[in-house]
């Protein structure tokens, strides 16, 4: 129970100093939680609880995969903030990553690239 502790704790540290560093520099904040570190924590989470290498590999595989579809939200969602409110910019930001992700699994699906589970 504590190392699980441990771990909820050193975690959402990264984000709350993100959120905090957000707060004082825009680019700053942008850069730290662009920055693979929920990534690079998992794949130690893993390492340290003794999972097979394979399974660490395949974490970081699919990681680049699952991002591709996700970037279109960022030039998307500031878009959409200049004329709607900051929910219903996620909410339409939310549903095309969805979109993109379906589009882009069935692309890869051609390439021998299973996304979907």
């Amino acid at each position: 129970m504590a190392w699980l502790i441990t771990k909820y704790l050193i975690t959402a540290t990264k984000i709350v100093a993100a959120s905090e560093l957000a707060k004082r520099s825009d680019k700053l904040g942008a850069m730290i939680v662009a920055l693979p570190t929920v990534t690079v924590l998992t794949m130690i989470w893993l390492y340290v609880e003794k999972q097979p290498a394979e399974k660490i590999a395949n974490h970081a595989w699919y990681t680049f995969w699952y991002v591709i579809p996700t970037l279109p939200m960022f030039l998307l969602f500031p878009m959409l903030m200049q004329r709607y409110s900051f929910w219903l910019s996620l909410l339409i930001s939310s549903i095309a990553v969805v979109i993109c992700f379906w589009l882009f699994s069935l692309l890869l699906k051609q390439f021998g690239i299973d996304l979907l589970p």
